[in-house]
């Protein structure tokens, strides 16, 4: 389980292609070690598990339908990626619930400057748009949000500056696809409401 709060980021170091899957390899100062490995990390929100470790590189594995749901099948050398550590027992939850599951792919229609804040706009098929709620919480690329207004086919967050500096969301343009998680709790009360 992840909370969404990114305090680290990384770099594609490396793709391996794989009969049914790529094997990811990234560069970053986070602090793990071979005692870590079997743990999982969310890289953009995607919840993978590591399977080595070379001082500041780390490996992953992805399967074939990660790829198929996820930003990952676009994926380049030095893309950033955003880094996060499973929450571990006592530790406070600033984000939200989050657990690695991208439900979708997202692609960003515009950005605007507010002030010193960022209103991005993103589109996602009808099918997730129905499960998004306004003031509700939702996961771009591992970064725990909140949903400032829903549209027809699409919906808009505002960004401060903080979370802009720190994440990866500061690198996208117009057209980049980012991964998205919908909150677990939309999705429950959905399933609740539709089939009972």
């Amino acid at each position: 389980m992840f909370n969404g709060i990114i305090f680290n980021k990384g770099k594609v170091f490396k793709l391996k292609k794989r009969l049914n899957g790529i094997n990811l390899f990234i560069k970053s100062s986070i602090k793990l070690t071979k005692k870590n490995l079997g743990i999982s990390v969310s890289c953009d929100g995607v919840c993978l598990t590591l399977i080595s470790v070379n001082k500041n590189i780390f490996e992953f594995y992805l399967s074939n339908e990660t790829l198929k749901k996820s930003k990952f099948n676009k994926i380049k050398i030095n893309d950033t990626i955003n880094l996060e550590l499973p929450v571990v027992y006592g530790q406070k939850i600033s984000g939200h619930i989050c657990q690695g599951h991208v439900d979708t792919v997202g692609k960003l229609l515009k950005i605007k400057k507010v002030d010193k804040s960022h209103i991005l706009e993103f589109k996602v098929g009808k099918k997730f748009i129905n499960q998004i709620v306004e003031k509700a919480s939702i996961l771009i690329n591992g970064v725990s949000l909140t949903i400032s207004r829903v549209k027809i086919s699409s919906f808009e967050i505002w960004i401060i500056p903080h979370t802009f500096k720190l994440t990866n969301l500061s690198k996208l343009k117009k057209n980049d696809l980012v991964n998205i998680e919908i909150d677990i709790l939309s999705k429950y009360v959905k399933k609740f409401v539709y089939e009972s």
